[in-house]
């Protein structure tokens, strides 16, 4: 599977990247509007923003297919995370702005089926795995879900989005003290942020947050102007996405590094490391 990268440490931290794929297989291209507009909505350089995690010794996971094939941060029933507000599907129809995705041959049901199996399924076996393999060591196991999204889209919440959206699945996906770690850098910081918000975690956090079994699952959503010149306003093929600048990036990308090593601290303050088999 050359589109599913897993990055193997041994510290108590799970790095999962499930949005920055820009991989659309040729077969689903034919129906697409178009391949820009198919993959307008990733989460743009979050995997570069977030590269120092592999000397922290985390443990990565990263999907190089996009979210327009099929969303691994949803639940696979379909369902709605965001009951009552606008959102996308497994396999997204349109963008986040309404725009629609396909020209013909939306997805049936077949076809989700398929990619579900295809995709999804392996995903979400990849990072159960991970996980079982390092509480297997470490009693405890932080589970740090990337991402990120254009600061203003008014289908999905009304005016600007705070920089730093930290989701815990309304406290449920870890313990306070996690969270609340995360937020004081936060607070500390230049940036803005609100804890779960708009976006208190999509399926990855809820399916896998659970602290009373050493799993404690955080989301990071972050606002794409806290580390790279978003442009104002509607965006197009002339101006999205803007370049990853390393020099922009840098005061957030410093402060993420604190933060995942507050994620280390954590676990680790609760853990006895137990030697491999």
């Amino acid at each position: 599977m050359s589109w599913l990268t897993i990055r193997r440490g041994e510290a108590p931290l799970i790095v999962s990247v499930p949005h920055t794929g820009t991989a659309i297989p040729e077969r689903f291209e034919s129906s697409l509007v178009s391949v820009w507009r198919a993959r307008k909505d990733t989460d743009w350089w979050i995997d570069r923003l977030y590269d120092f995690a592999e000397g922290l010794d985390a443990t990565v996971v990263h999907t190089a297919i996009s979210r327009t094939v099929i969303d691994v941060n949803r639940d696979p029933s379909g369902a709605s995370l965001y009951p009552g507000q606008a959102t996308t599907g497994l396999c997204p129809t349109t963008t986040f702005d309404g725009e629609p995705l396909y020209r013909d041959n939306v997805p049936n049901a077949a076809e989700i089926g398929e990619r579900r199996q295809d995709y999804f399924v392996p995903y979400h076996e990849a990072l159960a795995a991970e996980i079982a393999r390092l509480r297997a060591r470490h009693d405890h196991v932080v589970l740090y879900d990337c991402h990120s999204i254009r600061s203003v889209i008014p289908r999905l919440f009304e005016g600007t989005l705070p920089e730093m959206n930290i989701g815990t699945n309304g406290g449920q996906s870890c313990e306070p003290a996690l969270s609340d770690a995360i937020a004081s850098l936060a607070a500390a910081s230049s940036f803005s942020h609100v804890v779960n918000g708009r976006f208190k975690g999509g399926w990855i956090t809820r399916q896998y947050g659970k602290p009373g079994e050493g799993v404690h699952a955080v989301q990071m959503e972050l606002a794409c102007r806290s580390y790279m010149l978003e442009p104002v306003g509607p965006v197009g093929e002339d101006n999205w996405p803007a370049a990853y600048e390393a020099a922009y990036a840098e005061p957030m990308r410093g402060l993420l590094q604190r933060m995942l090593s507050a994620c280390l601290q954590f676990a680790e303050a609760r853990n006895t490391v137990r030697a491999k088999p």
